[in-house]
Order: structure tokens, then C-alpha cells, then sequence
């Protein structure tokens, strides 16, 4: 397999870093992504397509903008959505345990 490019590791990079200062269960849009990383939005937008489609970030949320009419997509690295996710599960484990 061939080793990551240099645009996917600079916005892999980015989102690792917009994630981190986001609200929980949010997730930076492909426009800050790019932004962040110093990438072309057309390089990004297709590299940001593979990069889900392979697994590397997962979709979160999505969130109405005003320069565009429909809601954008909100992407976290995978492993932190598979944290989050983990940690949900433990509480919800918490809970029935407690109610049952």
C-alpha cells in the first residue's frame, strides 16, 4: 500500500487539531479542515472523501452554515469517534446495571 500523501496527513493533521478544541460530539467542517491545514479546497474535498470512505475520519454531525443552503459535514479522526463511542457504551452500561 501506498504511504499517506502530504495533503492527507496535513488535514488529518488539522482535524486532529480542530476536534481536540471543538464541543464535544462536534467535528470541524472540510472548509476549516482545509483552512487549518493550508490545502486547496479541491485537493481537500476529494482527499476528505477518500479519508472517509477508507475509515481514517468518521462523520459526526452535520451543521447549517451561511454560505451554503444545505448542512455541512462534520468529520472526526475515526479513533477519537471510536473513543467517544466506547465511552458512551461503558455509561450506558453504567446505567442499566444501576436501573435493572
Amino acid at each position: 500500500m501506498r504511504p499517506a500523501g502530504d495533503v492527507r496527513k496535513a488535514l488529518l493533521r488539522a482535524c486532529e487539531s480542530l476536534a481536540a478544541r471543538a464541543a464535544a460530539g462536534r467535528g470541524p467542517t472540510l472548509r476549516e479542515m482545509a483552512a487549518e491545514a493550508c490545502v486547496g479546497l479541491d485537493a481537500a474535498r476529494s482527499t476528505v472523501r477518500d479519508m472517509h470512505r477508507y475509515g481514517v475520519l468518521a462523520l459526526v454531525h452535520e451543521r447549517p452554515v451561511p454560505y451554503r443552503n444545505r448542512p455541512v459535514a462534520e468529520y472526526v479522526p475515526a479513533a477519537m469517534a471510536a473513543q467517544a463511542s466506547a465511552a458512551n457504551d461503558a455509561g450506558m452500561a453504567q446505567l442499566l446495571r444501576a436501573w435493572g
